[in-house]
């Protein structure tokens, strides 16, 4: 499979296109800086043995220069190391392919500084914790982990994986600029799609619309206020009596998420992230304040406001969720297995039941008809569907309602749900009128692989690029040596 972007002739999923890098062979950045985040410590070690590459070069020689970035012989061999570790046949991936996917990756990188584009230090840190945690379920211990970096200590080990991650992040941030404005009209789309000679019209396969009524186990007001006050015996130990909010984090928050961040999220004013609920309170501290106990769908909160700098917030929470009694769990069911029973007796429609009776606000309001997060539509391609809703639905006959499934996520919140396939669309050659949405994104990502390939021509010739003499004769697909 080609490296470079310009070769590339089938469909990418350009929603997601900040990482559509990393899906072309399983590389990141980090590849070529000693980055391993999937395969186990032993299993690398092993594949640096079986590539005789990797002993063969110089390992401190420049392979290349792009802009302020240099790219080592080593990094191409290691870039190797990694992909046969994770168990990647490297035999059709002739080493210039490689490199000029390295070549790309520093491209992108030097021009997002030129162009200001930024990475916060808590956005890194965040990161470069998260990737250690990784690595040392893998080898065991901090010591050992420095040692397969080969650096003195951990601070040396830290300020490499910081300008690694940096360069990274870059890298995708500017990649998603380049597309960020690229649109495609209705006519555009007719064009693509006429473009494509009927013999060679892609086949969809068999899709699947899907609904579903949703019922919660009801948590009494006793529980919540259990919740809330303990919430407020936090805050007055830690304003009254000089407690650490942190460790009250780690030793009582529900969260799993903090531990992955550091303890410690940083929201942006200009990029909403965690619910609505959240955002209010955090933006209407001061720095050092502490929240009053406040609910969202994940169950209670207070929050820390660290600091603020500028447009970004570093805030550390405590989440308590309130405990469901077994009396609530078997009421949910109960009532569930009641709107089961009127559907099937023809009382009521499914539809109108998920709007009378559902729990699940999302999709309620549609009769209970569940959006494919992937294409923002009703339907679910039979092949691509999520495994666990394949699993349930996969007996299921047209018009046919599930028995009454239990579902608990990874907070071990519980809920009930039934199912209905609601619609099938056999697989079919791709139509015009009904593979509209589908046809549409085929064509956005080609123009937004045109516009990165214009881009990057253009970025090539305005960059200080110096590719060593033992790379120069590589057939590149991109204009690296400038002819």
């Amino acid at each position: 499979m080609p490296l470079k972007i310009n070769n590339l002739k089938f469909t990418i999923n350009l929603k997601q296109f900040v990482v559509f890098t990393l899906t072309l062979l399983f590389v990141n950045v980090a590849i070529a800086q000693e980055i391993i985040e999937a395969a186990a410590v032993e299993e690398v070690k092993k594949a640096v043995d079986s590539v005789p590459a990797f002993k063969a070069r110089k390992v401190d020689g420049v392979a290349a220069v792009v802009g302020e970035y240099i790219i080592l012989e080593s990094d191409i061999d290691k870039a190797f190391v990694q992909l046969e570790a994770q168990g990647v046949n490297t035999s059709d991936i002739p080493p210039c392919q490689l490199f000029g996917k390295l070549l790309e990756d520093k491209l992108y990188a030097h021009h997002a500084i030129q162009d200001s584009i930024v990475v916060s230090d808590a956005e890194i840190r965040r990161s470069v914790d998260y990737q250690i945690d990784q690595f040392l379920e893998q080898v065991g211990s901090m010591e050992k982990l420095v040692q397969f970096y080969k650096k003195d200590d951990e601070a040396s080990m830290r300020e490499e994986m910081t300008e690694i991650n940096k360069a990274q992040m870059l890298a995708q941030r500017m990649q998603a600029k380049i597309v960020e404005e690229v649109e495609v009209t209705p006519e555009e789309v007719r064009e693509f799609f006429n473009r494509i000679p009927k013999d060679e019209r892609p086949t969809f396969g068999t899709e699947l619309k899907v609904a579903q009524i949703v019922a919660e186990p009801k948590i009494s007001e006793e529980e919540k206020q259990k919740v809330i006050d303990r919430l407020k015996s936090f805050k007055a130990d830690v304003v009254e009596n000089g407690a650490s909010f942190r460790s009250k984090v780690v030793l009582y928050g529900e969260d799993p998420g903090m531990k992955q961040s550091g303890y410690k999220y940083t929201l942006d004013r200009k990029k909403p992230k965690m619910v609505k609920e959240f955002r209010q309170v955090a933006f209407a501290l001061q720095e050092g304040e502490i929240s009053e106990p406040f609910e969202t769908d994940f169950g209670f909160h207070i929050i820390y406001l660290e600091k603020i700098r500028g447009q970004e917030y570093d805030v550390s929470h405590i989440l308590l969720r309130p405990r469901v009694s077994t009396e609530a769990v078997n009421e949910a069911k109960e009532r569930l297995n009641k709107v089961r029973q009127r559907i099937i007796d023809g009382d009521i429609s499914f539809a109108d039941a998920a709007r009378e009776a559902s729990d699940e606000k999302e999709t309620r309001n549609d009769g209970g008809q569940l959006i494919n997060p992937k294409t923002q539509d009703y339907n679910f391609e039979l092949t691509r569907i999520d495994p666990e809703l394949y699993s349930q639905i996969q007996n299921l006959k047209d018009d046919e309602v599930s028995l009454v499934l239990k579902e608990e996520d990874r907070m071990g919140k519980v809920l009930f749900k039934i199912l209905k396939v609601t619609d099938r669309i056999d697989e079919h050659e791709a139509d015009y009128a009904k593979d509209y949405l589908k046809i549409k994104e085929q064509a956005l990502n080609e123009k937004q692989i045109k516009a990165v390939e214009k881009w990057q021509a253009t970025k090539i010739m305005d960059t200080y690029i110096k590719i060593s003499e033992a790379h120069r004769d590589c057939e590149f697909s991109s204009n690296w040596l400038k002819n």
